[in-house]
């Protein structure tokens, strides 16, 4: 019986931790207006092919937020994300310029045939890809980041977790009431 409760114990424990982990992560992706972050890397989901076959389209990638001084000191080969026209490009590094007061980067996509037609000024740097990379996953981020997703991903574990109670109770009444019928008051 006493293996029964440790089960019993470590389900109990894996889906409020599921249910936690869960409610964590939409709550910060809410909080950050769509950047979840873990461990101080942000996660991004891959667009586009540009970076293939090294990032696929669909991927999530980690990069890690760089400051002032880590802008300028990025070197050719070096993964970037960056702002362009509003919108977060992560290229490669392929030529760094420097003038009497700016540092630019030229970067290229490495599935595109050329560099892009506009250098990355360094302050347009974000962060930094660190080469960790899960593949598809961005798919179903951008599920639980709609609407509908954020919901389904915050009932499912909640109702898991009920369902999990409510077999457990009932389980517990079903013995009480075994042990009430071979030993009556």
């Amino acid at each position: 019986m006493s293996f029964l409760k440790w089960v019993n114990r470590i389900v109990t424990c894996i889906l409020v931790l599921l249910l936690v982990s869960v409610a964590g992560l939409v709550l910060s992706t809410k909080l950050t207006k769509g950047e979840p972050s873990v461990f101080g890397y942000q996660l991004k989901t891959v667009l586009s092919g540009s970076m293939e076959p090294g990032i696929q389209t669909g991927s999530v990638i980690a990069v890690k937020s760089v400051n002032e001084d880590e802008r300028k000191n990025l070197q050719k080969g070096d993964v970037i994300t960056f702002i362009e026209e509003d919108r977060l490009v992560t290229h490669r590094i392929v030529e760094v310029t420097q003038t009497d007061n700016r540092i630019q980067y030229m970067t290229k996509g490495d599935n595109n045939n050329a560099p892009d037609a506009n250098p990355v000024l360094a302050e347009n740097v974000e962060a930094v890809y660190n080469g960790f990379t899960i593949p598809h996953l961005g798919y179903f981020i951008n599920f639980a980041q709609s609407p509908k997703g954020s919901i389904l991903f915050m009932i499912i574990p909640g109702i898991l977790l009920l369902g999990y109670s409510i077999w457990t109770i009932w389980k517990t009444l079903r013995h009480l009431e075994d042990k009430y019928k071979n030993n009556p008051i």
